[in-house]
């Protein structure tokens, strides 16, 4: 957006002059939007650095907000729109603290023909800084749902301790490809950790077993095999083992139970037969 620079030195001076009486408006207009939930006084520092980086950059560039003198200015409106995104505000809010200063410099600026040339490009140079806020706070909303969706797939695939030398992974919910690569990291990490050698997939929680599903618990159990540890499949309900026939699934060698107890029974028995042929061995 080219302007002439004897259009925007009228825009400067009133704004230069009238700063203080500006920005506490701007202040006052933007506060009632947000309802009290930011103070007075940080909302007017955050408006105060806005105000003077846009008031910079007009002296320096222009009504044009792409070029390189607005760059302090987007640095501090995308900053203001993460703070606002973290904080809970709505994008209609956090955009509104843009567009509420030309509410406010509208009497001051358009009281003419020339004037209201005037304002109507700043209100325009207003509207592309509002969605330039717009879009960082879409960018950082989406970005705190991804962190929020990882730590609940963190929390939905736990891997405990059950007995010296045996894990479990109870499963609950849907298996799917990226949930299954949390179990498998978890699994294969928390088998170092504890030094353990066996391995309990418990899928009583899961409410399907599928062509799909059985693939990412093969893949489990074959990652869990290449660290050196045994696995079992537990919570075969009748239900779901006629599932796995009909679907003609097959799970080759890999060891399944009914319950988590006989899957625990089994592996401890096998860690004790491990453990007599150890022995044997070494007499």
């Amino acid at each position: 957006m080219a302007t002439d620079s004897s259009n925007t030195h009228p825009l400067i001076e009133t704004l230069a002059t009238q700063r203080d009486t500006f920005l506490t408006q701007w202040t006052r207009v933007v506060g009632d939007d947000l309802q009290g939930r930011l103070s007075i006084a940080e909302l007017g520092r955050e408006l105060g650095e806005l105000y003077d980086a846009v008031l910079k950059a007009l002296t320096e560039g222009g009504l044009n907000s792409r070029a390189e003198q607005f760059g302090e200015t987007r640095s501090l409106l995308i900053e203001l729109s993460r703070s606002r995104a973290r904080q809970g505000f709505t994008p209609t809010e956090t955009a509104r603290s843009v567009f509420a200063l030309k509410e406010v410099l509208e009497p001051a600026l358009a009281t003419d023909e020339h004037g209201a040339r005037t304002y109507l490009q700043f209100a325009r140079l207003l509207d592309e800084l509002g969605l330039l806020t717009t879009e960082a706070y879409i960018r950082t909303r989406e970005e705190i749902i991804s962190a929020q969706a990882e730590q609940l797939l963190e929390l939905s695939t736990p891997v405990v301790k059950l007995w010296d030398g045996v894990v479990g992974v109870p499963l609950v919910g849907t298996l799917d490809s990226a949930r299954t690569q949390v179990v498998m990291e978890k699994l294969l990490q928390t088998l170092v950790d504890s030094d353990s050698t066996h391995a309990i997939i418990d899928i009583t929680g899961v409410p399907t077993v599928d062509t799909q599903v059985a693939q990412h618990l093969l893949k489990t159990v074959v990652a869990a095999r290449m660290m050196g540890a045994q696995c079992i499949i537990s919570g075969i309900r009748p239900q779901i083992a006629q599932t796995i026939v009909a679907l003609g699934i097959e799970f080759g060698d890999i060891p399944t139970n009914s319950s988590l107890a006989d899957a625990l029974r089994q592996a401890l028995k096998e860690i004790a037969r491990d453990t007599e042929d150890d022995v044997r061995g070494l007499l």
